[in-house]
């Protein structure tokens, strides 16, 4: 890939193997031998960074789902961004999934409020698994990377 080629960025709090399975499904997707023309840059979210996010063309963003919230990473990464950023992301697409044991629901509509704020324009739908890690799943993960790889790509 050349320095002008779009980067996807990948923001994840992925700290429990469930999570770290649905991850490795979305970078696989989004690394789809078939899909040309992206860079894919996988950050954890405690370590993504103001420039990581100015140099991306379109983003997907992983986390956990704790005491009906996204994880604290996540939540320190949008605090991070959010200003210095705000202008220059506006119309960027964006994927979300989220894993929780047993609701998603706070998690998700809490990236959703930020993400507006933002004025990121979601890309594919969110993928929520509240149960254990499947192959339907993996599937779901799959496509929604490979879905924002060719979005970016353009």
């Amino acid at each position: 890939m050349t320095a002008d080629t779009p980067i996807l960025l990948v923001v994840h709090h992925t700290p429990s193997p469930p999570t770290r399975e649905l991850l490795e499904s979305v970078l696989a997707g989004a690394n789809d031998p078939d899909i040309e023309g992206v860079t894919i840059r996988s950050v954890p979210a405690l370590g993504a960074t103001i420039p990581d996010v100015l140099s991306a063309k379109g983003f997907l963003f992983g986390t956990t789902a704790n005491f009906g919230y996204m994880s604290g990473a996540l939540k320190h990464f949008f605090d991070t961004v959010y200003y210095p950023c705000l202008d220059a992301v506006a119309g960027l697409p964006y994927g979300l999934w989220v894993h929780g044991n047993n609701d998603t629901a706070g998690a998700v509509t809490a990236v959703q409020k930020i993400v507006t704020g933002l004025a990121l324009t979601q890309a594919a739908a969110t993928v929520e698994v509240t149960s254990g890690v499947d192959a339907t799943a993996r599937d779901r993960c799959y496509e929604l990377g490979a879905t924002l790889a060719v979005t970016v790509a353009g």
